[in-house]
């Protein structure tokens, strides 16, 4: 019964397979982008940022699927080097937040880099697999592009 269950999830587990190729796709990016600085969570949160405008980091996490500490760390990082400033606050601590201009100009920096990692991933999961991932990502309510 153990090795049957054993061989089952090995064998057939969408949640491992779906994390191993997101774990691919992202080491393809924050490759391409740690020249600049930055991973790709973080030029993620600056461009929905710039989206959305000011927006509370609960907000954030809803729209990028983040949980709240992983908001709250890559916020930290993107206020220390100018890019995302708090617009509100109060005792219990920052209430919205947004991009800055130099947040603005940071993105047009990594865009180069950007672009080439979107070509590698493309080329890594074939036109296929790309439409694939955004059809998925539209069918199951995860567009991060209409923010």
């Amino acid at each position: 019964m153990v090795n049957g269950a054993v061989e089952e999830i090995a064998g057939n587990c969408l949640a491992v397979r779906v994390r191993m190729l997101g774990r691919a796709v992202t080491s393809l990016y924050d490759h391409a982008l740690e020249e600049h600085g930055v991973g790709i969570a973080q030029v993620n949160l600056l461009a929905a940022l710039g989206k959305m405008g000011p927006s509370s980091p609960a907000r954030i996490g809803e729209v990028l699927q983040l949980e709240r500490s992983t908001v709250s760390r890559n916020l930290s990082l993107l206020m220390k080097h100018g890019w995302v400033e708090a617009v509100s606050a109060n005792a219990k601590g920052v209430r919205e937040v947004a991009l800055t201009a130099s947040g603005r100009k940071k993105l047009g920096t990594v865009m180069p880099a950007w672009r080439r990692a979107q070509r590698e991933a493309a080329d890594l999961l074939g036109a296929g697999g790309v439409a694939a991932v955004r059809d998925l990502a539209v069918s199951v309510g995860l567009s991060p592009g209409g923010q």
